[in-house]
């Protein structure tokens, strides 16, 4: 990974976390006021928020670190347990809001008041969340970075809850129907429990080293089919995922009779061809000789062994 990406990836991190940082106070001090737990809700989540901001700023820096001995596969990992952790806060967050919930629809619930400044405050966490979650994504697909990828979810499923607590306190404005407000908070700990489902998909199951997705392992594929007529098969290929670095190895076939620098300079101009439809791959291709007998397939044979 360039220098110039590492910036970026960092300063993306720490704009997650100011931003953060700045709607905890806002959302906690204006929900107080209002005695409002959807807001409160809020700001809980958004507390969730820094702490996932400051995880992924860690990952991010020190996923950056080259190989070294003790982890000769690099530090990418390091960001598939930040998002992983970031999923599991997010499940204890939804599961406070939902018992705050149900605790102040069992004690009853009082007025709520400053509606306006509320639902003021909601518009301008979902507004600012959608910016740095944008921010985010942007630059976690310029650098494939879990972490950053994680946390722009998170953010941008703030959003949709930050939206849905901003219609529920237009609503009590409108009914006078104070229920309303740990119903909706309930509907946003459902919107966070899926953004949780959905970060533990795409960060925990690469910790098992799952293969690449599908339209990855077929840009293989194709690569291989630009060699065709140089190789007589290929197999055992296996893929997986390290933070941002892809790794992929397989037995590539060739003829009898091909020299070790022949077929050296085979699998090492497919590694560089991957690399350059799959970005941070590192391609290792085992060479096997042909096990037939050259003479007993021959007039079968599409290949001829290369010196």
């Amino acid at each position: 990974m360039t220098p110039h990406h590492q910036q970026a990836k960092s300063g993306a991190a720490v704009l997650s976390i100011v931003s953060n940082s700045i709607l905890i106070v806002i959302k906690l001090t204006v929900g107080i006021m209002m005695q409002s737990v959807s807001v409160i809700s809020e700001a809980v989540h958004s507390g969730l928020d820094l702490l996932a901001a400051i995880i992924a700023w860690f990952a991010v820096r020190e996923s950056g670190k080259p190989a070294d001995e003790e982890h000769p596969f690099g530090h990418g990992k390091i960001e598939n347990v930040a998002g992983t952790i970031e999923a599991l806060l997010i499940f204890g967050a939804a599961l406070y809001i939902m018992y705050e919930a149900v605790m102040k629809l069992r004690e009853g619930t009082v007025g709520v008041g400053s509606l306006g400044v509320g639902a003021g405050v909601m518009a301008v966490s979902a507004l600012a969340n959608y910016l740095v979650s944008r921010h985010l994504m942007k630059v976690a697909r310029i650098t494939d970075s879990v972490a950053l990828a994680a946390d722009a979810l998170h953010l941008r499923t703030d959003v949709y809850t930050s939206a849905g607590v901003m219609v529920g306190l237009v609503a009590i404005k409108l009914t006078g129907i104070t229920m309303l407000d740990p119903l909706v908070a309930m509907v946003v700990a459902l919107f966070i429990l899926k953004a949780a489902w959905d970060l533990t998909k795409s960060a925990f199951f690469h910790i098992l080293d799952v293969s690449l997705p599908e339209e990855e392992a077929q840009i293989i594929h194709e690569v291989m089919a630009e060699y065709q007529g140089r190789y007589q098969e290929y197999h055992k290929v296996r893929t997986r995922k390290s933070g941002h670095i892809r790794h992929i190895d397989m037995h590539l076939v060739v003829p009898g009779g091909t020299t070790v620098e022949a077929g050296h300079r085979l699998s090492h101009e497919i590694a560089d061809r991957i690399g350059e439809r799959l970005a941070h791959s590192h391609t290792l291709v085992h060479i096997e000789p042909c096990p037939g007998i050259c003479g007993e397939c021959a007039d079968q044979c599409t290949v001829s062994p290369v010196g």
